[in-house]
């Protein structure tokens, strides 16, 4: 087949980009021709809440593309259709996660659909933010997925939503394709130097907790859960990810619980090249979020061969199987939350579920060509009802 897709991918960091240059790589590995159209800049400075928006890893993940559209930029976006157009292709990839990106995506996807018989494709990552979305977010979302002729998913809630939005949607799910790719091999002693950079502790535990840190993504309730498990065992987190939230909150929230002491705070985007040092240190990746549909963190910590604590909420207990690939608790409960960690470690699943993870990994389960597959099913199927 012959692709086009448009997304953001390096120099821009982060899980859609990455997503985006795995995505046009796996799609040529399979024999496709796939362009890719990327930004030539994303956001205006005042509107990212990031330090940047730039990888600074020196190891990046790359692929090749052609760098035109500019989100608030218009005549950039006729630009883009018209090069779609002139590529030819039987479909148009469009990647969508939040309703910034409604104005410049709805008018390409419009265009292209009125001038030729180039079908649309979006992968919907988000229907509406994760905070929450308003009825503008709403109307945005409406009027610029509105233009899809088929939509894939990862997750049965991300469906179900996009089907309230549109009730005609013709929907596919797939499980969200591992990033382990970015699996960096490390020597054997760089975790033990990574420990003592950090200062943790030689014989303590460690449970990690990886990505951005927003109110969504519930640091708060792990911070309390966390006198809970010291308790009973001398468990010490580590948060690694940048906050795009004031971090003061967390850091008095440890201090009042007495915990300061138990948790070291990683404010900073990490690396490609050193995203396996972190995952190293840990035993098991805890993401207590308050709401999601799925989460890019699971699939990366997949990747490590980490097995993952999280919550019942979105379709982040589609990915992780309760007992198998990790434990599921309820969303806010910090009790619970505690109890799991503290059974993960007492009873020494460590190993048997970290195997479980390696095992789904090597079945494809959460492979790329899963998803390459369901893309062809889609095209095809819009071909066939053409």
């Amino acid at each position: 087949m012959k692709l086009c897709v448009i997304g953001p991918t390096y120099p821009y960091r982060g899980g859609i980009s990455h997503y985006t240059t795995f995505l046009v790589q796996h799609l040529r590995n399979a024999g496709h021709w796939a362009q890719l159209y990327s930004y030539i800049r994303q956001y205006p400075r005042w509107l990212f809440p990031g330090r940047t928006d730039q990888d600074p890893s020196a190891e990046p993940l790359k692929v090749e593309c052609k760098y035109i559209l500019d989100p608030i930029n218009p005549a950039t976006w006729l630009q883009v259709a018209r090069q779609v157009r002139a590529d030819a292709p039987d479909a148009l990839i469009l990647q969508w996660w939040v309703p910034y990106w409604a104005p410049s995506l709805a008018v390409i996807s419009r265009w292209i659909r009125r001038n030729t018989a180039i079908r649309v494709v979006f992968i919907v990552h988000n229907v509406l933010p994760h905070e929450g979305g308003g009825a503008l977010d709403h109307r945005l979302a409406k009027i610029a997925l509105g233009q899809g002729d088929v939509f894939i998913v990862h997750s049965d809630q991300e469906a179900q939503q996009l089907k309230a939005l549109l009730p005609h949607a013709v929907v596919f799910k797939a499980h969200f394709p591992t990033y382990a790719g970015l699996a960096h091999q490390s020597d054997s002693g760089a975790a033990t130097r990574l420990r003592r950079e950090l200062k943790l502790p030689d014989s303590q535990p460690v449970v990690l907790f990886f990505g951005f840190v927003r109110p969504y993504k519930g640091l708060d309730y792990l911070v309390r859960a966390l006198p809970l498990v010291r308790k009973k065992l001398p468990v010490h987190l580590v948060v690694v990810g940048e906050f795009w939230v004031p971090p003061e909150a967390y850091h008095r929230l440890a201090c009042d619980l007495g915990v300061e002491n138990a948790i070291t705070f990683v404010n900073r985007y990490i690396p490609n090249e050193e995203l396996g040092l972190y995952f190293d240190l840990a035993d098991v990746v805890v993401l207590p979020y308050v709401s999601a549909t799925q989460s890019a963190a699971i699939p990366l910590a997949f990747g490590f061969g980490k097995p993952v604590i999280t919550t019942r909420v979105g379709g982040l207990h589609e990915v992780v199987e309760d007992g198998v690939t990790g434990l599921i608790v309820p969303p806010q409960d910090e009790q619970a939350l505690a109890d799991a960690i503290i059974y993960f470690y007492t009873q020494g699943l460590g190993p048997h579920l970290a195997a479980n993870v390696r095992c789904r990994q090597a079945e494809g389960r959460f492979g790329w060509d899963a998803l390459i597959r369901l893309i062809e099913q889609a095209v095809q199927s819009m071909s066939s009802t053409s």
